[in-house]
């Protein structure tokens, strides 16, 4: 759907607005969020009081817009307590927010760039996520393995996008090593999540869609047995294609 002349006016000054509202509602959270880790980093290791922060800041943000739709569905395959290595398709940045509609703790192993983003990388330095340098392959590997097995071990799951860079078409590509070698590392299932209707919650000319729908999909886990035995990339190309499967059933509805 275009806008034409009034029209345009009107949902540019509203998108206006809610960028304001936004940069509003972050600042707070994040100021809450930083006196929160203060306090309770001596017994709260997981950083937990932190990451529902960032569930409720993303819950304040997408609750506003009267016609935005969430659908999240698999509940049933999450095992409360248990820590998974996520893996996830990616086309855009609401790909972060969206998956704090997943009631799990997570962190985020995303590109040293993403850190100097305003906003996102303050909540990621806060939450402990792993940044990691792109150009160096294995100087990535060893700290995605080294730092995500420590979160693992506290009960943590860590969330990884497997294709390493947004994907510009939606269609999802082919599987990097980093998530089934941390999974396969650290003993634990693979969780894969599909999501549809992330890129589309902001326009190409950067005002919000307010009729937009994001669709949620988490598969059933790969169990940690499977992961240890399986050829990792057969294992890869096997959890890939359950994935583009989903995908292509959330486009069909």
């Amino acid at each position: 759907m275009k806008y034409y002349g009034s029209d345009h006016a009107f949902f540019t000054m509203l998108s206006f607005i809610f960028y304001i509202y936004t940069a509003v509602i972050c600042t707070l959270i994040l100021i809450v969020s930083a006196l929160a880790l203060l306090v309770t980093f001596p017994f709260d290791r997981r950083r937990y009081v932190v990451h529902e922060l960032s569930r409720l800041l993303v819950n304040i943000f997408y609750v506003v817009p009267p016609f935005w739709r969430r659908d999240v569905r698999g509940l049933e395959n999450l095992e409360k307590g248990k820590s998974y290595v996520i893996v996830l398709n990616h086309t855009s940045m609401t790909d972060i927010m969206a998956l704090y509609f997943v009631p799990l703790q997570f962190r985020w192993v995303s590109k040293r760039e993403v850190f100097r983003i305003p906003f996102f990388g303050q909540f990621l330095v806060l939450h402990g996520d792993i940044a990691i340098e792109r150009g160096s392959g294995s100087e990535a590997m060893l700290k995605v393995i080294t730092k995500g097995k420590e979160w693992l071990n506290r009960g943590v799951s860590v969330s990884i996008f497997p294709e390493g860079t947004r994907s510009r078409d939606g269609e999802i590509h082919r599987f990097k090593a980093g998530a089934f070698a941390l999974a396969r590392e650290a003993g634990v299932e693979i969780l894969p999540v599909v999501m549809y209707g992330t890129n589309t919650m902001v326009r190409s000319n950067r005002l919000f869609n307010w009729r937009n729908t994001i669709k949620i999909k988490i598969l059933p886990p790969v169990p940690a047995e499977k992961v240890a035995s399986d050829d990792q990339k057969a294992l890869a190309e096997e959890v890939h294609d359950n994935m583009v499967a989903a995908l292509n059933e959330l486009r069909s509805e």
